[in-house]
């Protein structure tokens, strides 16, 4: 039968604890994971750890002008600046290469986790079920009984049995199993009831073997998340410190090369000067993905607001089915219970199964274990509350992506975001409403929009009523 103490556990030997079985539904601690993860970082730590490449100095322009008074001197340095160059691009491609293998790994060992822990629940309500139906079963079989016993009272046995109350459905199935009259009239009941005892008592210990792997799968999952982060971090210095370099070092390379009157500190001017407009670039495609997402923002807004005038006179539609884009909580907009909605634009794509898919080289299945903003290329992504960001980087189907841990066991997740589209980094804390990223269509993505996620204890729920309890419009 299913336990009902800490005692009846032990005694039986084959089901959880009481604790065990409170605990079961109660959110999981992620420091042991974090721990593992920090272990299963060894095998890539070499080249995680290590600096861009061997490489411990750069030429001076000073060192290229000596170069070049000197035949010899010039060519070994053109083959040192050569070799330079080509180290900065192979230890680009080998980092990119391991963070994009890891983020896959860690999107698959989330998935997996997760199947894991729908298992482990699926097996604990089946033990739930069986037992309740063995107390059922046996209750019916001492009902039984009692009805014996009142058209033949003078059985000594029956009158033994009802001399007091029977403390568990176990001590009642076993009290009836010393009553030959009554299984010899009973029998099926009683083998239902044994069998279902039984059936409960294997579930049980099933559940038991499902949760720790569940757990162990969510350490590995963990772990991974771990190590993608580390391998996006190390590619992303290894990028940096080619773009910062090779520039130079291919002014560098020219300036030996040419056999013209252009001076050394020609080219040096003409590196500085192409520092300065790629700023300038850059800074002004900033501001006008700024400037298009306000004025999309504020298209949305005036849509949302004739909306709702138009619809003042007839029904709510109860909360229900679609969006017009933020109506009642506009995106970005911090409500009273310090939530925000993450994007503007309407839902999609809801949480559930629908058909797979592939785009941009990566496949999807049928489980869809988010919601689908669909707003515009380069439109703001808004942390959907305050937090800590815990992954910054690119994890395979999710394309570029983000988790922002809440505490309490939640965290939200942003998918898909932009080439170039990040705009905070991993561990940075963030404020309810702030521009985390930009709406992209990076990973198994057919067109921009952000698929936002919501994880409960380390599993993935569905977003739409999380957000409508917390007064955010989906």
């Amino acid at each position: 039968m299913r336990p009902d103490s800490a005692e009846a556990a032990v005694d039986c030997g084959c089901a959880p604890t009481a604790d065990e079985m409170r605990s079961f539904r109660r959110p999981l601690s992620r420091r042991g994971a974090i721990g593992l993860g920090v272990i299963g970082l060894a095998s890539t730590g070499f080249l995680l750890a290590s600096p861009a490449f061997a490489a411990t100095s750069y030429p001076s322009w000073d060192d290229v002008e000596r170069a070049k008074a000197n035949q010899s001197a010039k060519a070994a340095e053109v083959t040192r600046i050569e070799g330079l160059i080509a180290q900065l691009e192979n230890d680009v491609a080998q980092k990119q290469a391991l963070a994009e293998q890891l983020g896959l790994e860690y999107q698959l060992a989330q998935e997996e986790f997760e199947d894991a822990a729908a298992r482990a629940v699926s097996l604990q309500e089946q033990a739930d079920a069986e037992a309740a139906r063995a107390e059922e079963t046996a209750a019916k079989l001492g009902r039984l009984a009692a009805q014996q016993y009142r058209t033949g009272g003078d059985n000594t046995s029956l009158e033994l049995f009802f001399s007091d109350s029977a403390a568990s459905a176990d001590d009642l199935l076993a009290r009836l199993g010393t009553m030959d009259q009554l299984l010899a009239a009973n029998r099926s009941v009683y083998a239902e009831a044994v069998g279902a005892r039984d059936n409960a008592l294997n579930l049980y210990a099933q559940a038991a073997v499902a949760r720790d792997e569940r757990d162990r799968l969510q350490q590995e999952a963990e772990g991974k998340m771990l190590a993608a982060q580390e391998a996006a971090s190390a590619a992303q210095a290894a990028l940096e410190a080619q773009s910062a370099h090779r520039e130079t070092l291919q002014a560098q390379l020219a300036a030996l090369q040419d056999t013209t009157a252009k001076t050394i500190a020609d080219y040096q001017a003409g590196v500085e000067a192409a520092r300065k407009a790629r700023e300038e670039a850059a800074r002004k495609a900033r501001e006008e993905a700024a400037r298009k997402a306000r004025e999309e923002e504020e298209r949305r807004r005036k849509a949302a607001e004739e909306a709702a005038k138009n619809n003042s006179g007839g029904s709510s539609g109860g909360g229900g089915g679609s969006s017009s884009g933020g109506g009642g909580s506009p995106a970005g907009e911090v409500q009273n219970s310090g939530w925000v909605r993450p994007a503007a634009g309407w839902i999609s794509s809801w949480f559930g199964n629908r058909g797979g898919l592939c785009a941009n080289g990566y496949c999807t299945g049928s489980g869809h274990r988010g919601i689908d903003f669909a707003a515009g290329c380069w439109s703001p992504i808004y942390a959907a509350a305050s937090g800590r960001v815990v992954f910054a980087a690119n994890s395979g189907s999710w394309g570029n992506y983000i988790k922002v841990d809440h505490g309490g066991g939640i965290i939200t997740g942003y998918a898909h975001i932009a080439p170039g589209g990040f705009a905070v980094s991993h561990g940075q804390r963030v404020s309810a409403g702030q521009v985390i990223a930009h709406v992209g269509n990076t990973g198994a993505s057919t067109g921009c929009h952000l698929h936002f996620e919501v994880y409960s204890g380390g599993v993935r729920i569905d977003p739409a009523p999380f957000l409508r309890n917390r007064g955010i419009s989906v």
